[in-house]
């Protein structure tokens, strides 16, 4: 895993050599852009209106945009000078009670993790901030540009292996300048719910709880594409994965607050049984497993190379 940014972590006047990692990455398949006739690659060139040509990136400059179409060029040696001392120094400047924080201010996650000559002062802050229940605020200046972040000690919860482990994480926050509030949030905490249908619907949470397990939880989207590639790799039609749901409107909300309760009740006590057969059976034995459509695009590219290529 990648160094995402190196430093000193300063509290008060005690300085941790630490290095930051990236703590999660979207997954998702990508699609290049392709001529239709000939299915070749498609480059994206910069061109100068003026001039009418492609330009090279020697001749590409930054600017700002002060007016309409009026701008000004700043070179890579000014925009470097103008970072702030939290680009080496990451600076805890307070601390606050989690519970104060929505994760809606929260941008991006990473592990914070000390240098060797840092680990005592590095787990000194730990355990005082789990002691404490506060957690810290700090600046830090990465990918041009200074956030301000939170830092808190986890033990990683929901995470595979991660109960066994303990440190620090770093989340990015947006500036307040950045948060937006939908138009209309909130108003509905004025219209006070039937205790009946509190009732119901706590039944229904109720009903639905268990323990949080994030491997039980797929990107169908992403299945259904690698599906799709495959299917078009191997000749075969492409087929919808799932008919569109035809939702109802509530009408009585009692009623359908009652039928989500028959149906997550019935759904349950069908599930314990199938478990418990899934347990009492003997693991499959271990067969060839099917390439993913990559690996099957990367085996139909080589093969049609061999084609292609005359026998010596």
């Amino acid at each position: 895993m990648a160094v995402v940014w190196s430093g000193f972590l300063s509290f008060g006047l005690v300085t941790i050599p630490v290095r930051l990692f990236s703590g999660a990455r979207g997954e998702r398949v990508g699609f290049h852009l392709l001529h239709a006739s000939d299915h070749v690659r498609l480059k994206q060139q910069m061109i100068c209106p003026r001039e009418e040509r492609p330009v090279g990136r020697d001749e590409i400059v930054r600017g700002y945009e002060y007016a309409k179409g009026e701008y000004v060029v700043v070179s890579e040696e000014e925009i470097k000078k103008a970072a702030p001392h939290t680009q080496k120094e990451m600076e805890i400047i307070e601390f606050c009670q989690a519970g104060e924080i929505d994760p809606l201010w929260f941008d991006a996650s990473y592990y914070l993790l000390p240098e060797a000559a840092g680990r005592r002062p590095y787990r000194l802050l730990e355990a005082a901030m789990q002691a404490s229940g506060y957690v810290a605020i700090a600046k830090i200046t990465m990918h041009n540009r200074e956030y301000h972040a939170v830092l808190r000690p986890s033990r990683l919860a929901g995470v595979p292996d991660g109960e066994r482990r303990e440190g620090l994480l770093l989340h990015t926050m947006f500036y307040a300048d950045e948060i937006r509030v939908a138009e209309g949030f909130g108003e509905t905490a004025a219209q006070a719910p039937a205790k009946a249908e509190l009732d119901l619907a706590r039944q229904l949470i109720n009903g639905l709880a268990q323990p949080f397990q994030p491997e039980r939880f797929h990107d169908a989207y992403r299945q259904n594409l690698e599906q799709v590639i495959a299917a078009k790799l191997e000749g075969r039609s492409v087929e919808a994965a799932e008919k569109p749901r035809r939702l109802a409107p509530v009408v009585d909300i009692m009623e359908s607050l009652k039928r989500s309760l028959e149906q997550t009740r019935a759904k349950r006590a069908g599930a314990e049984p199938a478990a418990e057969r899934a347990a009492a059976q003997p693991a499959p034995a271990a067969g060839r497993r099917k390439p993913p459509a990559r690996a099957a695009g990367a085996q139909t590219r080589a093969s049609k190379a061999r084609r292609r290529t005359p026998a010596a």
